[in-house]
């Protein structure tokens, strides 16, 4: 079954790519919001985890194949999955995320760019694969890793680098160097500061809250704007304000970023992007008298590839 979405943001042709699902705790996927409220929308198997998709993006740039964030990848062993409830097992390729580029008729060597909302384990796991020992594509014996994708130039905010190397007792189970250290070994990293354009159409908005320097992307073309979440808004559920995970380091300031981007959303009519929504892949945003809702669903593909809820 197919594991890619295709749309159009003007004339730039995107794919949302299913890299599979991961289970994750349900009270620490809504911090302080009762289970009451948040079981009704994201209903907790026996483990008391819920399912969360492992959606990346590939825009189609005239300058070449954009990706943004990689997935979990397939260098960790079976206790870390069973602990994430990590289903993203490929076939023929390594991971689902190379098999949703397969389908689209894009190999991991034709990516250009890959940007990085941040350099947590589901979110740039995928960067790196487990190294080829007869014929490395760079030295990375420390880290046991190679560049996934090895043609292309990665883009992540240069103090989420920084932040990824100087972690403590709190972050550093999401910050695992093998992810992203094999990058600067082969001197591949943009690093932005702040705001700012990757290429035409595609820029970078700084979102602090999840963690300091979290970003998400944005695709602009003709009149036409659509935002990649990432973890400012994980899935659906999450749209109202005070619906933040316990995960995020500065959650006051996740408030704040996500009520600028809700409040540009709503009155620009932007397509929002779920990266960890399981059943909705995009949608616009409108005010009610209800509030904040969903309108023009894109529901995400089948995932008979993917375990069943």
């Amino acid at each position: 079954m197919s594991l890619i979405h295709t749309f159009s943001v003007g004339g730039i042709r995107c794919h949302t790519l299913e890299g599979g699902l991961q289970r994750l705790d349900g009270g620490a996927m809504f911090g302080v919001v009762p289970r009451p409220l948040w079981e009704k929308r994201a209903p907790p198997d026996a483990r008391h985890r819920i399912p969360l998709g492992l959606r990346c993006l590939l825009i189609e740039h005239p300058d070449g194949p954009v990706l943004v964030d990689t997935g979990v990848g397939d260098k960790e062993d079976a206790k870390f999955h069973d602990i994430y409830g990590i289903e993203n097992a490929g076939a023929p390729g390594p991971t689902l995320l190379e098999d949703a580029l397969t389908e689209v008729g894009v190999a991991p060597a034709d990516i250009r760019l890959v940007i990085n909302t941040h350099l947590h384990f589901d979110h740039a796991g995928g960067n790196t694969r487990i190294a080829n020992l007869d014929t490395p594509i760079l030295d990375s014996a420390e880290f046991g890793a190679e560049l996934t994708f090895p043609n292309a130039t990665y883009v992540v905010q240069r103090g989420e680098l920084e932040f990824a190397r100087h972690t403590n007792e709190r972050t550093r189970a999401s910050y695992l160097p093998k992810n992203f250290e094999p990058v600067s070994v082969a001197n591949r990293w943009r690093l932005f500061n702040g705001d700012g354009e990757v290429l035409p159409g595609i820029s970078l908005r700084l979102t602090p809250g999840h963690v300091p320097h979290h970003q998400c992307v944005v695709v602009r073309d003709r009149g036409e704007t659509a935002i990649f979440l990432a973890d400012l808004i994980p899935t659906a559920a999450h749209l109202p304000l005070p619906w933040i995970m316990g995960y995020d380091l500065e959650p006051l300031r996740t408030l704040e970023s996500k009520r600028s981007i809700i409040e540009e959303a709503v009155a620009r009519d932007w397509w929002l992007i779920f990266e960890h929504d399981p059943a909705v892949a995009r949608a616009r945003l409108e005010r009610t008298s209800k509030g904040l809702e969903l309108r023009d669903i894109v529901p995400a593909p089948p995932r008979e590839r993917q375990a069943a809820y």
